[in-house]
């Protein structure tokens, strides 16, 4: 008689440095874009939960932002969480970006100091991604030696999450890696996170691809108001600034900045609620808020997730 189907269910940390690809790994596993993908490191604030199903399992993802040097309360929550979510994880895929033939070729120290706050490299999945960068494969293989020499990971996988090459073998291997039992989700759940946390998410999206300097790292969103009552869904959010010489960049000549600002974000949330959406945004200068504990728990940096300012 053929044996029994094994199932498998459980987490799984995707943590690395910040830029390496961990939120562009989830949405191509996901095949949704769930988190959002900018080329600005620290993007991902908080951690973010999307469920897969990939043959006899159900995988868990935790997308977490990337490992840094902070200079705020706000970084030091952020590296709380990626530590946190690796340790509480069954598995862990530890990412980084391949480098390119220029750099060097021994492991990143910020990467080796995280490796070692992962722990033991058996529950490990190693991903490399931006393979598809790399003229000359030699460069990846050397490379892959000298990590090789650090940790004995449950496998090495090199992808490119952009073009979605190699993702479904790194979902193979984390599998392998998890509990035997049944499933922890329903079969048609995706994350645990509700629809104005990812409002707010997708309007800070567009601020950082609108400004792409100083403004994207000072910046929150907070949801004031979210209807879904009536066929249009009503939402009004407040960019919250840390200086008032950002609220003329981010209100660019004539408005024109905000607009489209908000333009952008309001067709992403109707992509996700399918319905038409009427989006209101407000710009408000708070000071420092980025090591104000009150401002960062209002502001949902908490560990709550809280983006809803009729909830505090």
């Amino acid at each position: 008689m053929p044996s029994p189907t094994v199932y498998r269910s459980g987490t799984v940390a995707i943590v690395g440095r910040p830029n390496v690809g961990k939120s562009t790994l989830l949405n191509t596993a996901l095949r949704e874009r769930l988190a959002i993908v900018t080329s600005t490191p620290q993007t991902t604030r908080d951690r973010i939960l999307g469920v897969v199903r990939h043959g006899d399992a159900q995988i868990a993802l935790i997308d977490t932002p990337g490992l840094h040097r902070p200079r705020s309360r706000l970084g030091r929550h952020m590296n709380s969480i990626a530590r946190e979510a690796a340790r509480e994880a069954d598995a862990v895929i530890f990412m980084i970006a391949v480098p390119s033939e220029r750099d060097e070729l021994k492991p990143h120290p910020g990467d080796t100091t995280l490796l070692e706050a992962v722990g033991d490299p058996a529950r490990v999945v190693f991903v490399i991604n931006k393979v598809d960068r790399l003229a000359d494969r030699s460069v990846l293989l050397a490379f892959i030696d000298a990590w090789s020499k650090l940790a004995s990971f449950a496998a090495v996988v090199p992808i490119s999450a952009r073009r979605h090459d190699g993702v479904e073998l790194v979902l193979g291997e984390v599998a392998k890696l998890l509990p035997e039992r049944g499933a922890v989700y329903a079969e048609d759940f995706l994350t645990d996170r509700p629809v104005r946390f990812f409002a707010s998410e997708f309007v800070r999206e567009q601020i950082i691809l609108a400004t792409r300097q100083e403004v994207p790292h000072h910046v929150a969103v907070t949801i004031d108001r979210f209807d879904e009552s009536g066929k249009v869904v009503h939402i009004e959010a407040t960019i919250h600034c840390a200086k008032e010489s950002q609220r003329p960049i981010l209100l660019g000549a004539g408005g024109e900045r905000i607009k489209s600002i908000g333009t952008a974000a309001r067709r992403r949330i109707e992509e996700m609620v399918e319905r038409q959406v009427n989006l209101k945004l407000w710009i408000e200068v708070d000071e420092a808020w980025q090591d104000s504990s009150e401002s960062l728990g209002e502001f949902g940096y908490d560990g709550s997730g809280n983006v809803d300012g009729s909830d505090r």
